[in-house]
């Protein structure tokens, strides 16, 4: 009997990893699945690719960066074509990623060398006589395993930073967007093609990880909590770091004095982008009670104005792992049985492979809709009394990555007060579209910092150098010491330190 395909599913055969566009069933294109032999084929190749890429230096590396970036630029509605075959993404959709990781891509190229770079620090009273010097140097080989939901601006903000910092990378993507994937590493090799500086290893959660024991110097991680504890574990056994980039129950809080119209829009917009399927997304709103109801109308009159489908102009497109389905029904049921109501959408809005956007009020907060990631277009928006029960009701969460504040005279203190790693004051998400900001959570929501000044140093080690420039006054590092050099010691720390 001949299975029966899934759409979107991504399956291996005779060797090779084969795509599909998750509503159609289409093939986009069949990929060389690795096994361990070429993971570890790849890692080392990269190895010998690190030592020129380091060698050339900041300014030959940043050249050919920008020249990577221009060229993702100049075919961007190629790549975004790419993506809507793959991943169903609707186009538009697609441009707006892509425009983010040109803006990291730049941001990398052009910074590496300041953040990075060689410097000179201050000594202190003991230490006069040295000078000190700090420098960031590059791992080596960065494993980078990527996610499909995001499938160009999320590595990049790995792999782009990681090459900037002077490293060799093995990008493994996404089962489900290999062929962005490829696309990335094609392009990459058109403008640095003299070592394999930039390579790709295709297959299911086993080529993942193989990286994680092919002996690279570290692995940046995107997706679900818990395949990051996988990920944890298997890097464990060779104390290799990682950087987990995981999952999120991000959270929006409306003041009584926000612009409700403004805050309906960003609701919509950070709930149901991409079809809800963002790690980053908004899952909850906490409104306070004066503004309840006119936030709700105003978050319904938008939301149900979306359209779902494959054609080009649609704003939704299907959900692109076929088993998350079962998820979405799944809270949107228990929501409803435990007392929520669907102001839109419900249970009928899930007809795979679409789901309709879904707005759930009066849920109890200990539903799955209200803790757990769900991951489609659904959003769940409660009532509070006052902002220190909406903070309360955001911070009792194992999740910690984004949120947003809607409010105008106590929103920055708001902010400063959700436990996350990023927070958008009167917008949804676009803290994703800072270079110069770090990206990351804590939690379950993972560690580690991808984009800005620190996103560079993750993929970099300090290191950290001392010169004598001339004879000691307090000789603190000998044996040859006197009783008075002893005694000048303790004279000059209490005259430098001893007073308040």
């Amino acid at each position: 009997m001949t299975a029966v395909r899934i759409p979107g599913q991504p399956e291996v055969a005779d060797g090779f990893l084969i795509s599909s566009h998750p509503a159609t069933g289409a093939e986009v294109g069949r990929f060389p699945a690795a096994d361990d032999a070429a993971v570890a084929a790849a890692v080392t190749a990269a190895r010998a690719a690190s030592a020129w890429w380091v060698g050339i230096g900041h300014a030959q590396r940043r050249r050919r960066l920008l020249r990577w970036r221009s060229l993702i630029a100049n075919r961007m509605t190629e790549l975004a074509e790419v993506i809507n075959r793959e991943g169903g993404k609707p186009v538009a959709d697609a441009v707006v990623e892509i425009a983010a990781a040109v803006e990291h891509i730049d941001w990398a190229a052009h910074h590496a060398k300041r953040v990075l770079g060689h410097r000179r620090t201050r000594t202190r009273l003991v230490t006069a006589e040295f000078s000190g010097h700090l420098e960031y140097q590059p791992l080596g080989v960065v494993g980078v395993i990527g996610p499909w939901n995001y499938p160009v601006v999320t590595p990049i903000g790995s792999i782009a930073y990681a090459l900037a910092a002077g490293n060799a990378v093995v990008f493994k993507p996404s089962e489900y967007t290999p062929g962005i994937g490829q696309w990335l590493v094609d392009t990459f090799a058109e403008v640095v093609g003299e070592h394999p500086v930039l390579q790709i290893v295709h297959g299911l959660g086993d080529v993942g990880a193989a990286l994680c024991g092919a002996g690279v110097d570290k692995i940046a991680f995107t997706g679900s909590s818990r395949t990051g504890r996988a990920v944890m574990a298997a890097c464990a056994q060779t104390l290799t770091p990682v950087l987990i980039e995981a999952g999120g129950k991000d959270a929006m809080i409306v003041d009584d004095d926000a612009d409700l119209e403004a805050a309906a829009e960003a609701c919509v917009w950070g709930a149901m982008t991409n079809a809800g399927q963002s790690c980053i997304g908004i899952e909850r709103v906490y409104v306070l009670d004066a503004v309840h109801d006119a936030f709700v109308t105003a978050v319904v009159d938008r939301a149900a104005r979306l359209s779902v489908g494959t054609d080009p102009t649609d704003q939704l497109g299907p959900i692109t792992m076929p088993g998350q389905v079962d998820v979405i029904r799944r809270h949107i049921d228990d929501a409803i049985a435990a007392g929520g109501r669907a102001v839109l959408g419900g249970p009928a809005a899930v007809r795979p492979p679409f789901v309709h956007p879904t707005v759930l009020v009066d849920v109890p907060h200990d539903c799955a809709a209200a803790r757990e990631e769900t991951f489609g277009p659904t959003v769940v928006i409660n009532r509070v009394a006052d902002i220190d029960e909406a903070i309360a009701r955001t911070n009792d969460s194992r999740y910690g990555l984004g949120g947003a504040v809607f409010g105008k005279r106590r929103a920055i203190a708001v902010a400063r007060r959700i436990r996350s790693g990023m927070v958008s004051v009167n917008s949804a998400l676009t803290f994703a579209g800072f270079s110069e900001l770090p990206f990351g959570g804590v939690g379950d929501s993972g560690f580690g910092r991808i984009h800005g000044e620190d996103g560079l140093k993750e993929f970099a080690r300090a290191k950290a150098i001392t010169y004598r420039r001339a004879p000691s006054l307090l000789p603190t590092t000998t044996f040859d010491r006197t009783a008075a050099d002893v005694a000048r010691i303790v004279t000059a720390i209490r005259l430098r330190y001893g007073r308040w």
